[in-house]
């Protein structure tokens, strides 16, 4: 709407409601031009419309503009709903999954577009669901392992994507958070040592990553706290010093030759490279 006040429809021309089918519905206020419309091109308008006027949503739903149906779709008679997962626009398929109970979309996942196949997800549920962690997107990985039983976390342990695998970590069974210490990611290192019981955070005291160390130097226990202590980083000695002195362990002199980790200490030094290779 300009400031005239004129109002246009989905093919850019201008709305006369003279010429609408449903000008009577003006007179009770359930209808109103630029605010509450079935022929303005704004979804906002097209919603409030139908919200005013549900039982006219079933008429709308083969209407040539997509947005138009699938703000229809919202409104429509549930029993109308299943058709429209066939429609070729995704924005109506995507509402009508919303509509559907899991039976009648699971058919939808592998739907080419994304929104859809995150709708599919957030219906499917036990191997429906597991079954779409080949997923092609990240995205809809990610709201698979969102809604995975904790105990099937761990499917996706090994994903490709690590914004996925950060997810797996929180969620993952503690039981099985040791096998994530050595991901590749130092980000989802740091969910696994946000989350891993304190007496086996000494794993990251060679850690290569100092947002890791700092992690595990702010929970480890009061057993392990030295590993800290002399860090080669500021923040992580300054976080293990001020941890001693609250639980009352005297600071250690430094040692003339460093202490190795101990065995169960992961290393992420770099194999030599032989002279093959070279």
């Amino acid at each position: 709407m300009d400031d005239a006040g004129d109002v246009y429809d989905w093919q850019g021309q201008l709305v006369d409601c003279k010429q609408c089918q449903h000008e009577p519905l003006l007179s009770d206020g359930r209808c109103r031009k630029g605010y509450a419309c079935v022929l303005d091109r704004r979804i906002k308008h097209m919603d409030r419309f139908f919200r005013a006027n549900p039982e006219l949503a079933d008429a709308h739903l083969d209407h040539p503009y997509f947005e138009l149906r699938a703000v229809a779709v919202k409104y429509a008679s549930l029993f109308r709903v299943p058709p429209l997962i066939n429609d070729p626009e995704p924005e109506v398929r995507w509402m009508a999954v919303t509509r559907l109970p899991p039976e009648r979309v699971k058919g939808l996942a592998k739907d080419t577009d994304r929104r859809v196949r995150i709708s599919v997800a957030c219906k499917m549920e036990g191997q429906a669901l597991v079954s779409m962690l080949d997923d092609a997107d990240h995205h809809v990985r990610v709201i698979i392992v969102r809604r995975l039983p904790a105990e099937l976390v761990f499917l996706a342990m090994h994903d490709p994507e690590p914004v996925v695998r950060r997810w797996v970590a929180r969620r993952i069974e503690e039981a099985r958070l040791p096998d994530m210490c050595q991901d590749k990611d130092p980000m989802v290192r740091v969910e696994v040592a946000e989350r891993l019981s304190p007496e086996r955070l000494d794993v990251f005291a060679a850690d290569p990553d100092l947002r890791v160390r700092f992690t595990a130097a702010e929970r480890i226990d009061p057993e392990h706290i030295r590993l800290f202590q002399y860090d080669e980083d500021t923040l992580v000695r300054d976080m293990a010093v001020q941890r001693m002195l609250e639980l009352g362990i005297s600071l250690s002199a430094p040692e003339t030759d460093p202490v190795p980790p101990p065995s169960n200490v992961i290393s992420f030094a770099p194999k030599p490279h032989s002279a093959q290779n070279r």
